[in-house]
């Protein structure tokens, strides 16, 4: 026990040293005299001084080496704070010193049989952290010790241990996973949330360690701790992968016609329904244990159970599992963005689940740009699975958006707008609107985009956007930016073998032949394509009449040489033709390089007539409707929660280092049969006393009262007794008892009373014996 001026002494150099903490004392080097000095002291307070300023300069990188031997010889010190602080140095730098670090080991295994179990356990630990090969075996051993140790810190710190001693030595791996299957079986949750963590770090394809304890483990998820929570949730979500096949069941349903019975012949037909998963009771119970858990403080923990929702359950348990996804969008931005990649991952699997919570994702002005990004992607995906009133809502924040003088956030508002107007026919007319607002804004790259987003929306209905394309034409006398006009230009190209006055391809080459050698050259090359587009259809019509004067009976090679006499005499002086011609003259003289030999090619293609077939298919092949895919689509093959779904691209085609995808399922026929799942009841040693409850007590004795009932024949009982009836009983027993307790107090009364007068007549009769006695005595006397 400590004295006063001890303590005193004490306390005075804690309040010195707190108030030199932000100085320049606290970070000025002490000679090393004075500390080692004060390191081989023989009073504790002096020693546990000298370790603290050891310690101090070891985390400010000092080189704290030579303090060695001074520091681990007192390793065997009773004092606690003295001990954890030499261990702190023993972990540090018994690498460095190995030979100097293996004196100390007898000292910590001595260490390894204190009473105080926090001794025992930060021994085991210090001794499995110490990284020299040698001591494998005798970590081994104290890990085996651990193992039985009775208290649950020490088994956890065995726990622990186990992985540092497998990288020490792999050798020792059999010892190792006995030791790991005693304490994956242990009753303490918190021991076997660190054998969980050890078990995926030394040996994670040994599922068939995990069998016997598979529903142990599963009643201890909920009282773990959030890293032992995390683990576990990880390590079932595997083991479901290879244990539980995925099993489908398809419902129907009957239905009757003639509902009043009045048809004599009743047709029933079975109408097939889509198949529905059907869960294993094991794995049903894996997922019911992890709902609680959605709750949880840990957002990690959280985003574990909906990986484990998404991957193992049905949709109805990936529902209940979106409110407290979303829910985490309430913490900071650092960790805001990282649920939203979360978010969108779980979002492109089942969009119609967050429907509900559209109002969450409406961009703040204090969002970051990837904050914002991800929201308005996620608006995108839940528009088609909305109702009218909502998707007007989410249009009109888009188109709030693209109102902004941020030119960022009005070219993504302009992309989701397009992707609503792509995933939603009903509402293209509206977003088509929206977006024709922009293209008379000053901003070149935003018109530039807006054009590529109509031209998509266009090819999915070209016949009812005739007029939407003559209007794009008027605009090309004042837009400027090169990617506009040439998205414009390439438009009018797709309606050129119209009919009628609604073709406005003719007009608008001639127009632009007289600016040709003004434009760029993303222009130059539709121009180029446009003017070939309207030349091919000029030859096609004519073509076709030609052919629709010709008798049936014509050869193929009459038809062409009368093709190319016509090419020879009247089509040369058609309009169309000389355009056509001035506007390869106009190329031919160009400076691109691309432009020439595009020009030579059209010219080939069109020049000779057996290749106008040839010429046609490539040119006016019908398009395939466009589809602008989800920014995030790239990511949906990353598992929730890892690293790779964040950085995505980046991060590889496999992901990052030590990124693990989940097995597929196991195959039906393939899987462990369910009993190795059962428990095996654990048997009572002997004379092991078993805590019994409450409930089976109560239930002991009411069976006990019975049976004593029927031997004594005192009456029957029928059926299962009640608590009030039991409780009836004992009063009835105790008013029987006392009455017979009173009758025999009363038969002890009367015997009492009669002993009374017998000893009463037998006194008397001793008094009068007496009497005669003493009469006669005198006569005989005298």
């Amino acid at each position: 026990m400590k004295t006063a001026r001890d303590l005193t002494l004490e306390a005075a150099q804690s309040a010195g040293s707190s108030r030199s903490f932000g100085g320049r004392a606290a970070i000025r080097d002490v000679p090393f005299v004075q500390v080692k000095k004060l390191l081989d002291s023989r009073h504790d307070r002096e020693i546990l001084e000298g370790l603290r300023k050891v310690i101090s300069m070891m985390y400010r990188s000092k080189p704290c080496l030579p303090y060695f031997s001074s520091v681990v010889k007192n390793v065997a010190s009773p004092n606690i704070e003295i001990k954890k602080l030499v261990y702190i140095y023993l972990l540090h730098y018994a690498e460095s010193e190995p030979d100097l670090a293996l004196l100390s080991i007898n000292t910590i295994q001595k260490s390894l049989t204190d009473q105080n179990p926090q001794v025992r356990a930060m021994a085991l630990r210090v001794m499995s952290g110490i990284r020299v090969p040698v001591i494998s075996q005798i970590v081994s051993l104290a890990i085996k010790r651990g193992c039985g140790d009775m208290s649950p810190h020490v088994r956890k710190a065995a726990a622990l241990a186990i992985p540092k001693c497998y990288k020490l030595d792999p050798n020792t791996l059999p010892q190792l996973l006995d030791y790991l299957s005693i304490l994956l079986g242990d009753k303490q949750y918190y021991v076997v949330g660190s054998a969980v963590t050890a078990f995926l770090e030394i040996c994670p394809d040994r599922i068939d360690l995990i069998h016997k304890h598979y529903r142990a483990l599963i009643r201890k998820l909920v009282d773990m701790d959030e890293w032992g929570q995390l683990a576990l949730i990880r390590l079932l979500t595997v083991y479901a992968r290879k244990c539980f096949p995925k099993r489908f069941t398809r419902l129907k349903k009957n239905s009757s016609e003639g509902f009043y019975d009045d048809d004599t012949n009743e047709q029933v037909t079975e109408i097939p329904k889509e198949e529905v998963q059907v869960l294993d009771p094991d794995l049903e119970l894996f997922l019911r244990a992890c709902k609680p858990l959605l709750q949880s403080r840990n957002s990690a923990v959280v985003v574990a159970v909906v990986r484990a929702f998404l991957h193992l359950g049905t949709p109805e348990y990936l529902d209940t599992a979106v409110g407290p996804l979303v829910a985490l969008l309430r913490s900071g931005q650092d960790l805001q963005q990282i649920v939203l990649y979360n978010i969108v991952s779980v979002c492109l699997v089942r969009p119609a689940s967050f429907v509900p919570y559209t109002s969450h994702f409406f961009v703040r002005s204090s969002d970051v740009p990837k904050v914002w990004q991800l929201k308005i992607e996620l608006l995108t995906l839940v528009f088609p699975h909305s109702d009218s009133q909502s998707k007007g809502l989410i249009l009109s924040e888009l188109e709030h958006f693209t109102k902004t003088s941020r030119n960022d956030l009005v070219r993504e508002s302009v992309r989701a707008i397009g992707r609503c107007a792509q995933n939603d026919s009903r509402t293209s007319k509206r977003c088509l609107n929206l977006l024709l607002r922009q293209t008379s804004s000053e901003d070149g790259n935003l018109v530039a985009e807006v054009l590529t987003v109509v031209r998509h929306l266009i090819q999915q209905d070209p016949a009812s956007h005739i007029t939407t394309v003559i209007r794009l034409a008027k605009n090309l006398d004042t837009m400027t930016n090169p990617e506009a006009r040439a998205s414009i230009i390439w438009l009018v190209g797709e309606f050129a073998g119209m009919e009628g006055e609604d073709n406005i391809a003719p007009d608008v080459v001639r127009i632009l032949a007289r600016g040709f050698a003004d434009e760029s050259e993303p222009a130059k090359l539709q121009i180029i394509l446009l003017a070939a587009k309207v030349y091919i259809h000029h030859i096609n019509r004519t073509q076709k009449s030609e052919s629709e004067g010709k008798a049936p009976d014509t050869q193929e090679g009459d038809e062409l040489d009368s093709i190319v006499e016509q090419n020879s005499s009247t089509e040369q002086d058609h309009p169309i033709a000389i355009l056509w011609r001035y506007i390869l003259l106009l190329a031919r003289y160009d400076t691109s390089y691309d432009l020439r030999d595009r020009t030579r090619f059209y010219k080939a293609l069109l020049g000779d007539a057996t290749s106008i077939q040839l010429a046609s298919l490539l040119l006016l092949a019908p398009k395939p409707v466009p589809h602008t895919p989800s920014p995030s689509e790239g990511r949906r093959t990353w598992l929730l929660g890892s690293a790779s779904l964040v950085i995505g691209e980046e991060a590889g085609p496999s992901g990052l280092s030590g990124y693990e995808m989940l097995p597929e399922w196991v195959q039906s026929g393939q899987e462990p049969d369910s009993k190795v799942r059962d428990e095996i009841p654990a048997k009572p040693q002997y004379g092991e006393k078993r805590d019994e409850p409450a409930g089976e007590k109560l239930d002991s004795a009411l069976r006990g009262k019975a049976a004593e009932k029927k031997l004594n024949g005192v009456g029957q009982v029928t059926g299962q007794m009640t608590l009030d009836d039991w409780l009836a009983e004992e009063e009835s027993e105790g008013s029987t008892e006392s009455e017979e307790d009173d009758e025999d107090d009363e038969e002890e009364e009367e015997e009492e009373e009669e002993e009374e007068e017998e000893e009463s007549d037998e006194s008397s009769d001793a008094e009068k014996t007496g009497l005669v006695e003493n009469k006669d005595r005198p006569a005989q006397h005298g």
